[in-house]
């Protein structure tokens, strides 16, 4: 089994009105399937009104992040899968209920887990 991340930026989303709250019942009731199939391990969105910041090893705290994820945002979920073509089937699932295309990406192997 495979750690798969299934994401999307906020501004992906382009909901008419009424759009969100028929979005947001799809996308619960994706999730709950992905729970009950037991592949699910977690899911939200960042919370992009509290602005990040990055720590040092030694516990030293600075405003701001790294250029590359400056405009981390968005929906996150992350399932546990047999292989990449449930991964797509689950990435699917969530496009349609969230109404735009999700990025698809593999955790590596943890020997740990």
């Amino acid at each position: 089994m495979t750690f798969y991340l299934i994401s999307f930026p906020s501004g992906e989303m382009q909901l008419d009105e009424g759009g969100l709250e028929q979005a947001s019942i799809d996308s619960h009731q994706v999730i709950r399937d992905a729970k009950d199939a037991g592949v699910y391990r977690f899911g939200g969105g960042i919370n992009e009104s509290v602005p990040p910041v990055r720590v040092a090893a030694d516990g030293t705290v600075e405003e701001g992040t790294y250029a590359q994820t400056a405009h981390l945002e968005g929906g996150y979920t992350v399932l546990n899968l047999p292989n990449r073509a449930a991964a797509e089937e689950w990435a699917a699932r969530i496009a349609k209920a969230c109404r735009c295309r999700q990025e698809l990406r593999e955790f590596w192997f943890d020997p740990e887990q």
